[in-house]
């Protein structure tokens, strides 16, 4: 038996029923496009954000890097000054960390009174890691290392450049084969006052260091030229850097 036909109502209803429903739909879609545009939106404004803030560091980056050279530049004239005045000797490397008793030798008593820098045992910030640093030629802006208690150092000399050792036999900078490639001064990534090859700081400027050389250059050094990752040591002597003249 045939199905009743509609009635013009019912008819009505239907219609007015898929109209709601194609409403609902185009309201659904047009709801998901625009979180779509806000996420897409969010995701510019981030990027731009971030580009912002790089944009805005890079100025206090360089500022910094420029300081760390020109304290490294300030202990080269100190290097300089004393080997004219000591028959181009330079001074003794000292002990690695210098304690309250060790107050008569070393690069860290011998340099500070060329340049008039006050002595490293007077820096309240040696031994209180709570100190403030100030800008002084000790320490590098760019190193947040604090002190443990008993030392800080920023700056490490060249353990190699001489035979100081236990008889405190100091080298002469005439006799240094290499001056513009034998590092003297370095940034460090540990706290002694003397080291090797493995002790510079390998991201700290950039990707890598500051080397101050014993012809008194300065120079910036990506930590590829200086550091093997694979044996997380440092090269013992390339051709950038001759750690033992």
């Amino acid at each position: 038996m045939p199905s009743p036909r509609p009635t013009g109502a019912q008819t009505g209803r239907h219609a007015h029923a898929r109209a709601r429903a194609r409403a609902r739909a185009h309201a659904h879609a047009r709801t998901a496009f625009t979180l779509l545009e806000l996420l897409v939106v969010t995701a510019i404004l981030a990027i731009l954000a971030s580009l912002l803030l790089a944009a805005a560091g890079r100025p206090a980056a360089l500022a910094r890097d420029a300081i760390c050279r020109h304290h490294l530049r300030q202990w080269g004239l100190a290097t300089r000054t004393y080997a004219d005045d000591h028959d181009d000797h330079l001074p003794p490397e000292g002990f690695p960390n210098p304690g309250d008793r060790h107050t008569n030798r070393g690069w860290y008593i011998q340099l500070p009174p060329q340049i008039s820098l006050p002595r490293y045992h007077d820096q309240p910030w040696r031994t209180n890691p709570s100190a403030p640093p100030g800008n002084t030629p000790w320490l590098c802006p760019s190193n947040r290392r604090r002190s443990n208690g008993n030392g800080l150092f920023h700056y490490c000399l060249n353990q190699h450049v001489d035979a100081t050792g236990d008889d405190e036999r100091t080298a002469r900078l005439t006799d240094i084969p290499a001056p513009s490639s034998t590092p003297w001064l370095f940034d460090t990534k540990n706290l002694p006052a003397v080291g090797s090859w493995n002790f510079p700081h390998t991201n700290l400027h950039a990707g890598g260091a500051h080397f101050l050389c014993l012809d008194g250059h300065v120079e910036h050094l990506p930590a590829r030229d200086y550091w093997d990752p694979l044996r997380n040591r440092g090269h013992t002597n390339s051709t950038r850097l001759v750690w033992t003249p």
